[in-house]
């Protein structure tokens, strides 16, 4: 790429590390030194308590980083708005460090032989010393914490939710959801061409001889295809369901890797990794795509009467959920969007945020892309935010399964998912995976591996997340299968006392109607930090609350388990002794026995004859 590599600038030898008046310089060399050795030698002698294995493992980790996609990014930084937020943080931890110092530094670290690491883009900043502001580093370092004891807080709540009574559950009728069906699934791939908009749209139609029910559209979140779910469209087919998966041309994989480079001096100003328009496009192109498979339904002679547009379950993850939420009735409404970007604290800033506040380069802050067709609504992580304004969510009216994962950093459960599930009408349901991170629902095999590597997307094995995925695939069936005749057979399914079947000790399940009623208080979820992020002491007042409420849901719990356990078990014969008399007689024991001995049973005599 043009631009890319620079000459060749002078190399840091130096870090001066400052706290307060005090100061401390670092040799570069000497880190170089405990990188290769693990031995704090010269003027990291004072620093030995703080060399653990596990810095230096940060320090020559490799960092995975494509060229192309890596100077977009470098773009964003430099040219957005979200960007200059975060270079704003950067200097505050390095004084001296100019903005164009990171694209410098990053060419340079990029052509480095050991690979671009921590240490290679330290040793190649163009100052001759750089400047740490350790107070600054600090405090963002303990908010960074302090987030993931919430985070940890809040899956103990969730996991200490009472289980439900067996004596409840009630057995699968019919089909096993969960197992593959009997249809033999049979897939098409087409690609379809919306001349208004002169947008390419791919598709893949999972159909069989045997389909049956509702239509099943599918969407895939930011940077991802239509493949994502491919495991639930080949599972939902299995069943006699028809499925479609849609691809969005504008935020998908293709799309992140072939950025145009030339266009800069015309989005100065704007983000190219996600173009504002997809806001808007990403529903048309749902409801383009059910205009063409109406005309399919009608003439096609394979899927004739096999595409049922007039009942269509949408099925989306991320973006994906953003996309099927504005179809189903909530407004996109970026009126109360503004002035949360403009303050964001870059140290809590989520790629959440990233992404909606791309919205804001949109002509307009209102539109309406609510298309009737969609009549259930299942999302998966989904990216909620501000985009929906003041009524958030409260216009939905469609059945709604949301899933929401502890774990995940690129929509945060609290701000993304609980709080606007809360705003949803009745007829909705909650899947929460405490353990599970943002791609954990994802098809292993249709993943882009690099995904998984970077810090905030850390994926679980797919060992770990296989009896999640076996779960949404039976409970998605079971609540599309709810619009039909059969709904009574697939409702067992979609009991909590079936998601506590499938928990695991790494990823437990819950499935309810309800917000746990302890987290209905938590700031978090208030309506009143819906336009602003809470700063370092706010988080005392919030891991307070969650402590408190998982230990009254323990103590409930205990409390359970003791009249289950007083209510089966039958009680044991408890003889009382009375303390000897000092008198050494009493009415009741009129020998003066000790109370062994009268409890001893009297022997027999024999009656002489």
């Amino acid at each position: 790429m043009g631009g890319l590599f620079a000459p060749a600038a002078p190399a840091a030898e130096s870090i001066t590390v400052q706290l307060g008046r005090l100061s401390q310089t670092v040799s570069l060399h000497d880190l170089q030194g405990f990188v290769a050795t693990g031995e704090a030698q010269g003027s990291l002698q004072l620093y030995r308590p703080l060399l653990n294995p596990s810095l230096r493992e940060s320090l020559q980790s490799q960092i995975a980083l494509d060229p192309q996609v890596g100077q977009v990014i470098l773009d964003e930084l430099l040219t957005t708005p979200g960007g200059s937020q975060l270079l704003e943080t950067l200097r505050a931890i390095a004084p001296n460090l100019a903005a164009t110092d990171l694209r410098v530094t990053l060419e340079q670290a990029s052509r480095s032989e050991t690979g671009l690491t921590l240490l290679s883009i330290l040793q190649a900043m163009p100052q001759d010393t750089l400047e740490i502001n350790v107070g600054t580093l600090l405090t963002l370092a303990s908010q960074f914490r302090l987030a993931q004891m919430e985070s940890q807080a809040l899956g103990r709540v969730l996991r200490q939710a009472p289980e439900p009574d067996p004596a409840e559950q009630m057995p699968l009728l019919g089909t096993d959801p969960f197992s593959t069906g009997p249809s033999e699934v049979e897939k098409w791939e087409l690609v379809l061409h919306d001349s208004s908009r002169d947008r390419s749209i791919p598709v893949d139609i999972y159909w069989s001889l045997d389909t049956h029910g509702p239509l099943v559209i599918i969407s895939h979140g930011f940077g991802a295809d239509r493949r994502f779910f491919g495991y639930l469209a080949e599972h939902l087919a299995s069943h006699g369901l028809t499925v479609v998966a849609v691809e969005h041309p504008g935020s998908n994989v293709a799309a992140l890797l072939s950025l145009p480079e030339d266009d800069l001096s015309k989005t100065a100003s704007q983000s190219r990794i996600l173009p504002a328009t997809e806001f808007l496009d990403r529903p048309r192109d749902i409801s383009y795509v059910l205009d063409r498979m109406e005309k399919l339904n009608n003439y096609s002679y394979s899927l004739r009467d096999r595409l049922n547009t007039h009942q269509v379950t949408f099925i989306g993850h991320s973006l994906g959920g953003y996309t099927g939420l504005a179809l189903a009735g909530a407004a996109l409404d970026l009126r109360s969007l503004d002035a949360y970007c403009q303050t964001l604290s870059p140290v809590k800033v989520s790629p959440a945020d990233w992404l909606q506040c791309a919205a804001l380069d949109l002509p307009v802050k209102y539109a309406n892309l609510r298309d009737d067709r969609i009549t259930q609504l299942i999302v998966a992580n989904p990216l909620t935010g501000l985009l929906f304004g003041e009524a958030g969510l409260s216009r939905v009216r469609v059945p709604t399964l949301m899933l929401a994962g502890t774990h995940d950093t690129v929509t945060p459960m609290a701000g993304q998912q609980l709080r606007p599930f809360m705003q949803l009408p009745e007829g909705k349901r909650l899947i929460t995976v405490v353990g599970g991170s943002h791609l954990s629902v994802g098809d292993p095999n249709n993943l882009n591996g690099d995904l998984g590597h970077i810090p905030f997307m850390a994926e679980l094995p797919n060992a770990t997340t296989a009896p999640l995925r076996i779960f949404f695939q039976g409970v998605s069936l079971s609540f599309v299968m709810q619009q039909t005749s059969e709904a009574h057979a697939y409702a067992p399914a979609l009991s909590p006392t079936m998601a506590h079947a499938f928990s695991t000790p790494d990823v437990s399940l819950r499935l309810s109607e309800t917000v746990p009623e302890g987290l209905v208080t938590w700031s978090r979820l208030s309506p009143a930090t819906l336009h602003h992020q809470e700063g370092l002491i706010s988080y005392l007042p919030s891991l307070l609350h969650l402590e408190t409420v998982a230990i009254q849901d323990q103590m409930q719990a205990l409390y359970h388990q003791m009249v289950a356990y007083l209510r089966t078990t039958p009680s044991p014969l408890t003889t009382l002794y009375w303390p000897r008399p000092v008198s050494g007689w009493s009415k009741t024991n009129p020998q003066g026995l000790t109370p062994m001995q009268a409890n001893r049973p009297t022997p027999s005599r024999a009656t002489p004859q």
